[in-house]
């Protein structure tokens, strides 16, 4: 392709495709959060267990992050464009699945199809787009774009929960998924054509059952154990899953076409980037469901109310994302990514003054301050690592980023949410394993009820102030490794990814 035709504008027909991509991306990263505001009137109509109600929350985002390096891979090998066409046909299935289930067991089957569905969205939707625009400047304006969309997604999820849930039954969050996957069967066929890379090799089934096993084990170990108290048997299963993770990783070295090329985290600013990716949507998505129980159980807020309140910092989020590209060609990829850690360290901090009487100002100056980081974090990321690496790795190397999203946004609730479940075991009135299951009990006294909302607001504290801290932490790594200035040609791309983007996709 000659250098001029590749610096033509876009037409209509890319930027029609990428709107069109934009949809289930959207909710794929809307579905990771939709939840945060609607899990008391799931909890009510289903009466899940406490295990199962994180379950309901989590599956969702272990099935989307276990899968999608698999999917990244079997997309660049089979078809992108064929894979999201099924990944979003099973998605609306899973949808469906989830409005009408009628019990916590096939809620959990239901969002787990909507995860393995997700899965097979996301870097293949990234490929394609990258497809669309053949100008690395307007590849990554539409990058940023896809980005921007799927920070809002996870933004705006409790907000577009809690206005559904005024209105509607709690089914509803699930059935707003389904025109939009309509639109993008119609038009996807029309508007996008088929990316297929060019390297060999196949998918190492064993390695994905591994990765997806190992993660869930682990976790329903850790999570056992934090709601519980220590046994045998979650121990055990937390072992036997680390141990398969330690093995799936050990497995990839010897590999002539790995699943995860852990080689890549040999480069400094690819690792901070990735745990940028990981670390701040574990933050962002455990004070959410927390904060969410904290308006809802604690200050006694209408779903409503709690949703408006979420919507200043979901705005704030968003709108960094979409600037956060024009911010970085000023200051650099360096101070932003500093500029990022110590604003969500700061914000979650804004949470410590809360109390079982007043906190709403506290809230929302929390989430408009870390909403800065949040946003620049989702930007970051995603530019960093589709343009570090060859064009026809574009639906790996997204999926790499991608995972470390939806992974910390599972372990966020897993861990963090685990810790908080923790300290109110220990410090509640141990009459139930939640708050909300607590306040459900019938002839409570007051102070019983001021002592279940005294416990859980500490365990808010307790997650605030530790990942604040670990925020800290990655912002003086960020200080220490990163480069001052933008490297030289010879130098690893992956601190300047404008430098990949320069090189013309193969099979265009």
């Amino acid at each position: 392709m000659s250098q001029q035709h590749a610096h033509n504008p876009p037409g209509l027909r890319a930027w029609l495709g990428l709107l069109v991509i934009l949809g289930p991306v959207l909710l794929v990263s809307m579905d990771g959060s939709i939840l945060f505001l609607a899990m008391s009137r799931i909890s009510q109509a289903l009466t899940p267990t406490a295990d199962q109600a994180l379950w309901i929350l989590d599956i969702y985002g272990f099935a989307v992050g276990s899968l999608l390096v698999a999917f990244g891979n079997i997309g660049d090998r089979y078809g992108r464009l064929k894979l999201l066409m099924i990944g979003t046909a099973a998605f609306g299935i899973g949808s469906a699945g989830a409005a009408f289930a009628p019990s916590p067991e096939l809620l959990i089957v239901a969002r787990a199809l909507m995860g393995v569905a997700g899965a097979t969205l996301l870097p293949s939707a990234l490929a394609v787009l990258s497809e669309l625009f053949a100008d690395p400047r307007r590849r990554a304006q539409a990058i940023g774009i896809f980005a921007a969309a799927f920070a809002a997604g996870f933004a705006i999820g409790p907000v577009a929960g809690g206005i559904l849930l005024e209105r509607f039954w709690w089914g509803s969050v699930f059935l707003i998924n389904l025109p939009v996957i309509a639109l993008f069967l119609i038009f996807a066929p029309i508007l996008l054509r088929e990316v297929r890379a060019t390297r060999p090799g196949r998918v190492d089934a064993l390695s994905v059952v591994t990765s997806a096993v190992g993660l869930l084990l682990t976790i329903y170990g850790l999570k056992h154990a934090a709601a519980e108290g220590l046994s045998i048997v979650p121990v055990l299963v937390g072992i036997v899953g680390l141990v398969l993770l330690v093995w799936f990783a050990l497995r990839q070295r010897s590999l002539e076409h790995p699943l995860m090329e852990f080689s890549l985290f040999r480069d400094r600013v690819f690792t901070v980037a990735i745990i940028t990716g990981l670390l701040p949507l574990a933050a962002w998505s455990a004070a959410a469901y927390l904060a969410g129980i904290y308006l809802q159980s604690v200050l006694d807020l209408p779903v409503l109310s709690a949703a408006l309140l979420a919507l200043p910092g979901a705005v704030i989020l968003t709108v960094t994302c979409v600037v956060t590209p024009f911010v970085v060609d000023r200051i650099g990829k360096r101070a932003a990514l500093i500029i990022c850690h110590f604003s969500i360290a700061a914000g979650l901090l804004l949470l410590l003054p809360t109390a079982i009487t007043d906190g709403i100002g506290w809230y929302v100056a929390s989430t408009v301050i870390a909403g800065i980081g949040y946003g620049i974090c989702f930007s970051v990321v995603a530019d960093t690592a589709v343009g570090a690496v060859p064009a026809e790795r574009a639906g790996s190397a997204g999926a790499i980023a991608e995972t470390s999203n939806e992974i910390g946004n599972a372990l966020g609730i897993a861990l963090l949410g685990s810790l908080a479940a923790l300290v109110f075991r220990l410090q509640g009135p141990d009459l139930a394993p939640t708050l909300d299951e607590t306040l459900q009990l019938p002839d409570l006294a007051p102070a019983v009820v001021g002592e279940a909302r005294t416990a859980f607001v500490t365990g808010l504290h307790v997650v605030a102030a530790v990942a604040s801290v670990l925020h800290v932490v990655l912002g003086v790594l960020a200080l220490r490794w990163l480069p001052r200035a933008a490297p030289s040609a010879g130098e690893p791309v992956l601190s300047r990814p404008e430098a990949a983007q320069e090189v013309e996709p193969r099979g265009r």
